[in-house]
């Protein structure tokens, strides 16, 4: 049982923010999810919210690689939360590494108004470089899960959500038909040989 799943402290509602990171088919959205539910069981009312830009496999449903799935609500920017955010308990927010920076004052400001913040996103883009706002949440926050897939090349823990198609935009939507969690001595390995080709 997590320590913030207790909200409840000396007599009025306590505000944390919870950030869960990792590479991509590392189970974040799941774990959000898991979360979210849990809240609901506890009776605690619960409001998601994911960027507009996230429109993979649904524009109105946050869902994960399992196919689990809750109704969100989508916004263009970090800003539009706080004026949308209602009379709840917990607010997740995810894909969170796609937000402006202000998404980091945000939780801020949501967590000191008593709320329960749990984000998830990708600390890491597909060159190993930090994602968006996501290292400032990760400073910020109460507290940091960070999950691992399975790197698809040898079983060890995956580091990096690899891109397997050519691109050099950070923002690429996509799937198992761009991406592939790998581990670091893989990834090693593919910058290598991508600096011979």
């Amino acid at each position: 049982m997590y320590f913030f799943e207790s909200n409840i402290c000396t007599g009025h509602q306590r505000g944390s923010i919870e950030v869960i990171c990792g590479s991509m088919f590392s189970g974040k959205t799941e774990e959000l999810l898991r979360r979210l539910k849990r809240a609901k069981i506890a009776k605690q009312k619960v409001e998601i919210f994911k960027p507009c830009i996230d429109t993979r496999y649904s524009e109105t449903e946050v869902v994960s690689h399992d196919n689990n799935a809750i109704i969100s609500t989508p916004v263009e920017s970090s800003q539009n939360i706080l004026l949308m955010a209602g009379d709840v308990d917990v607010i997740g927010i995810d894909e969170a590494q796609f937000f402006d920076s202000g998404i980091t004052d945000v939780c801020n400001t949501l967590a000191e108004q008593g709320y329960r913040v749990i984000v998830a996103g990708l600390d890491m883009d597909f060159r190993g470089n930090p994602f968006g706002p996501m290292p400032a949440l990760m400073a910020i926050a109460d507290d940091v899960t960070k999950e691992h897939a399975v790197c698809v090349r040898c079983g060890a823990p995956a580091y990096i959500s690899h891109r397997t198609v050519a691109g050099e935009k950070q923002v690429l939507l996509g799937e198992t038909d761009k991406y592939e969690p790998i581990c670091r001595c893989c990834y090693s390995k593919e910058k290598q040989k991508g600096k011979k080709d």
